[in-house]
Order: C-alpha cells, then sequence, then structure tokens
C-alpha cells in the first residue's frame, strides 16, 4: 500500500500525518458501522415486533419511513457539507441517530416506532450525505481511495457479519428492544475519533450561503405522496383521494424541477442531470435499493413467518448476504483497477444477484440449508460487486464541484429505490397474503379468528398462536391446520415479491449497458467534466 501522507490533504494544504489520517479512518469506520448494523439487525427483528407491537400493515413503513426522511436529508446536508466542511454534520448525524435509536427502543406501538424510525432517518441521512464523502476528500486519488476503502469494507464487514445473528440473539434472549439499543456503544466509540482526528475539509463558501429548504420540502412531499399513493392504492382502489395523492406528487416534481431550475442555489443541481453517464448510475442505484431492502427485511419475514424459523435461526440464514457484500466488495477494490473495462464486474454483480432472486422465490420449507445459504451468498457478492462502484464512478464522473451532491445524490437515490420497493413488495406480500388466507377459511365458520389468521403476526408470535388453537379447538376446528396453511400461504405472497425484485434485478442488468467503462485518474485535486 503507497504512504497515505501524500493522498490526504486539511483544508489548508497542509498534509496530514498518516497516524492522523487513520484515526480519522477508523471514526469514520465506527459511523458507517452504526447504518449497517441497523439494517441488518432491525431486519432480522422486524417480525417478532411486528407480533408484540400488533401492526404487520404498518410492517413496510418501519423501513420506508426511515427512507423517506434519509433521502430528504442525504442531498441537504450533502450540499451544506459542501459548504462549511462535513466533520459537524457527522457528529451531529451521530448523535441524532442514538437518541431516536433509543427512542426506537422505548416505542410502545407501532406508530411509535414508525415516527422514531423517521428521527432515525434523519440521522442516517446526515451520515451518508457527509461521512461517505469525507473519503474522496481524504484521499483525492481514485486508486488510493479504493485501497483505503477496504478498512471501510472490513467496518462493514464486521458490522454485516454479527448483525443478523446478533439480531436474532439479542431478540430471542434479551427482547427486540435492544436490537435498538446496541447502537449507543458504537457511537460512543465513534465519537471522540471523529472529534479529534478528522479534519474540516474543504469548505467552498462561508458567507452568503442560500440553502434550498423549498426544493427539500418539494422533494419531501413528492416523495411522501408517491409512498402513500403506492402504499394505499391496493387497499382503497383509485377512487378520489387516490387521485388526489397521486396528483399532489405529479405536482409537486413539477414544481420542483421548475424552482431547481431558477433557484440560485439549487438543491438538485439539473445541469448534473445533463450528464448521462451519471443519470445511468443514479437508475442503477435505484433499482439496486429496490432489491436491497425487499431483500433484507423480506427473507426474515419468509424466513420465520413462513418457515417458522426462531428469530436466530433466521439471522444465521441471512448472515451469508451481509458478510459476502463486504468480501464481494473488498474483491471488488482489488480487482477492478487492473481490469480494462471495470463494467465486468457490475455484470456479474447483477448475474449473481438474479441467481439469488431466482432461487429465494422458489424456495421452501424443505429447502436445505446450505443451498438456502448459496442463494444468501450469491446475493452478497452481487451486492458488494454493484453498490461501491456506483459511488467510486459517480465521483470519478461527477467532478471536485459536485463531488458533495453527487455523491449524496447515488445514496438518495438507492433510499429512493429501497422506500418504492419497500411499498411494491409490501403491498404484493399483504395482499397474496389475504388473499390466500380468505380462499383457505371460506368454507370454515365466520368468527374473530379470521381476522387474527390474516394477520401474519400469528405465525411469528407463539404465544398468540397457542391462544389461537385453544379459541378454535373450542369451536371443534383444528386451528394448527389453518396455521400450516396461512405459512404455505406466506410464503406464496414472499415468493410474489422476489419475483418482482427478480424483474427489477433483470432491468438492472440490461441497464448496465448505459453505464461507460471508467478510467480511474491518479490525481482527483482537479475539477474533471463529466463524460457524457
Amino acid at each position: 500500500m503507497p504512504p497515505i501522507a501524500a493522498a490526504s490533504t486539511a483544508p489548508t494544504g497542509r498534509v496530514l500525518s498518516v497516524r492522523r489520517t487513520l484515526l480519522a479512518m477508523f471514526g469514520l469506520c465506527f459511523v458507517c458501522m452504526l447504518v449497517a448494523i441497523d439494517q441488518t439487525v432491525v431486519g432480522t427483528a422486524l417480525p417478532t415486533i411486528v407480533a408484540e407491537l400488533n401492526g404487520f400493515e404498518l410492517y413496510a413503513w418501519v423501513a420506508t419511513s426511515y427512507l423517506l426522511t434519509s433521502v430528504i436529508t442525504i442531498p441537504v446536508f450533502g450540499r451544506l457539507g459542501d459548504y462549511y466542511g462535513r466533520k459537524p454534520f457527522v457528529i451531529a448525524s451521530v448523535l441524532v441517530f442514538t437518541f431516536a435509536s433509543v427512542l426506537c427502543g422505548m416505542a410502545a406501538s407501532m406508530m411509535q416506532l414508525v415516527l422514531a424510525r423517521a428521527l432515525q432517518g434523519v440521522g442516517g441521512g446526515m451520515l451518508v450525505g457527509t461521512a461517505f464523502a469525507c473519503i474522496p476528500d481524504l484521499f483525492p486519488d481514485s486508486r488510493v481511495r479504493l485501497r483505503w476503502q477496504v478498512l471501510l469494507s472490513a467496518a462493514f464487514g464486521i458490522a454485516n457479519a454479527v448483525g443478523p445473528s446478533l439480531g436474532g440473539f439479542l431478540t430471542q434472549y434479551a427482547g427486540w428492544r435492544s436490537v435498538f439499543y446496541v447502537n449507543v456503544p458504537i457511537a460512543l466509540l465513534s465519537l471522540p475519533f471523529i472529534w479529534l482526528y478528522l479534519p474540516r475539509i474543504r469548505q467552498m463558501k462561508t458567507t452568503g450561503i442560500r440553502l434550498d429548504w423549498q426544493g427539500a420540502l418539494l422533494v419531501a412531499l413528492g416523495l411522501g405522496s408517491l409512498q402513500l399513493f403506492v402504499e394505499f392504492l391496493p387497499r382503497h382502489g383509485l377512487g378520489y383521494w387516490m387521485l388526489m395523492l397521486a396528483a399532489l406528487s405529479l405536482c409537486a416534481f413539477v414544481g420542483l424541477i421548475y424552482w431547481e431550475r431558477r433557484s440560485p442555489e439549487p438543491l438538485l443541481p439539473l445541469d448534473m442531470m445533463r450528464n448521462k453517464s451519471l443519470v445511468a448510475l443514479f437508475v442503477l442505484s435505484l433499482l439496486s435499493g429496490f432489491a436491497l431492502f425487499a431483500i433484507l427485511f423480506y427473507v426474515p419475514l419468509l424466513m420465520q413467518g413462513g418457515f417458522g424459523l426462531s428469530p436466530q435461526a433466521a439471522g444465521m440464514l441471512i448472515t451469508p448476504l451481509v458478510v459476502c457484500t463486504t468480501v464481494g466488495s473488498i474483491l471488488n477494490s482489488r480487482v477492478i483497477p487492473r481490469l480494462s473495462n471495470p463494467n465486468v464486474m457490475i455484470y456479474w454483480g447483477y448475474v449473481l444477484l438474479i441467481g439469488c432472486c431466482v432461487g429465494m422465490a422458489f424456495t421452501r420449507q424443505s429447502t436445505s440449508d446450505w443451498l438456502l445459504a448459496l442463494y444468501m451468498m450469491a446475493g452478497g457478492l452481487g451486492f458488494g460487486f454493484v453498490l461501491p462502484n456506483l459511488t467510486v464512478y459517480t465521483q470519478e464522473l461527477a467532478g471536485r464541484s459536485l463531488l458533495g451532491i453527487a455523491t449524496a445524490m447515488v445514496q438518495s437515490v438507492r433510499m429512493i429505490g429501497g422506500m418504492i420497493g419497500m411499498a411494491i413488495v409490501g403491498t404484493l406480500v399483504t395482499h397474496w397474503y389475504i388473499s390466500g388466507v380468505t380462499a383457505v377459511v371460506s368454507t370454515a365458520p365466520a368468527g374473530s379468528w379470521r381476522a387474527i389468521l390474516e394477520d401474519p403476526q400469528v405465525l411469528v408470535n407463539v404465544e398468540v398462536q397457542g391462544r389461537f388453537i385453544a379459541e378454535l379447538r373450542a369451536m371443534g376446528l383444528d386451528g394448527a391446520s389453518f396455521l400450516e396453511a396461512a405459512r404455505v400461504a406466506l410464503v406464496d405472497a414472499v415468493h410474489s415479491g422476489l419475483l418482482a425484485t427478480l424483474a427489477v434485478a433483470v432491468l438492472a442488468l440490461l441497464w448496465v449497458r448505459k453505464v461507460p467503462a471508467i478510467k480511474f485518474t491518479r490525481v482527483a485535486d482537479v475539477d474533471r467534466p463529466g463524460r457524457k
């Protein structure tokens, strides 16, 4: 590895010491672990959370509320980091994220949890919008940056390796609330490193700044309306209120384009959208986010609710996905600088992701654990070959003047994809599950037990299952057979969502051809025009 002293520069132009740069990177690694741990432990614990707080209709909202607020705050703080330097916002993001994590752990209802997750998304958006952009600030040379990103990959690897299993273990033995409190010690580890060693790098302006709050409001209005429309359309049909939501979303996006063209300091520089290569990367990030969050949050439901596994067992089976994401990222960082056409890695990534989706869409309870682990490994390697390249490619094409906002945009668009994916997959799962259960109970006597069976929490909560079986036994019915039929319905429902994810992965594979081959530069401190 080359010396890092020449690659890391303070705002004054003074070269940072090896020790300070290394310790700053450790701080950023701990910060990134906050996001990685949170994503993996919450996905594993979510079926149990819903079973206790009684709110399956808000299952997807635990993820989408976080994603929605993140999408809004990522570009805002990405731009503020360009102006003021990123260090103060990294510190603030850790504090907000940790406080919101404690509120999540104290939630007494699903609605309280959704609101606390929304606040956590604000902290997560601040973190993603600033922490990831610190890396090219510290290492302007893209080849050096690729080597040093191994540290971040290792941090994600540690978080991903322990996340699903830790989430399952804590949920099973310490209660689901502990999965949120685990963020507190990680935050306490990160703050001293960030406070003492991360330089306040590259302030663009210090006076006369006009932040585009109007643009942020229009983004929130447009995405929020779109989320509600996708979520409620299958339940309420295309009625008056649904048309109003669709019109509100459309008007917000049209207004956003109109405003951003005239804003002196636009939140989303539309000039960036004229770069076809950047737009292609943003589309791939959107599609990748769809697949990532659909798999992270609905495969645990499949394993726990559909296959009857414990949270700990489900976490163990999810672990290969997140561990291999890190392994793939490390392999990717070592291989792509040596390839004449680095896009080959992105193609292989989506091929592996398609293999994962095909395998998981046809799994049954009888599928062996090693085969499930193989599917998860393929998906993890796929994400590892794709996600880091989308960020690095974007930074290469955007140039220094748009570095912060471009990095924030590629992360924001991934969150938007995750939000849309959770809404669409959640809608499909809910629709097909209720349809399947309704078909099973149509010939049985009516009663309140039907509503219990239509909520998948009964498949996760052992106490509810016991009461359900006892109630049906008193009616002369076999409750266990109805539960088994409901499990089959849930498996088929989640499979429908995974087939939608498969279609998105295939579309992404076809879209890669729109991305130009990138030649990595050795010096990145000169503004480069994006390739068209």
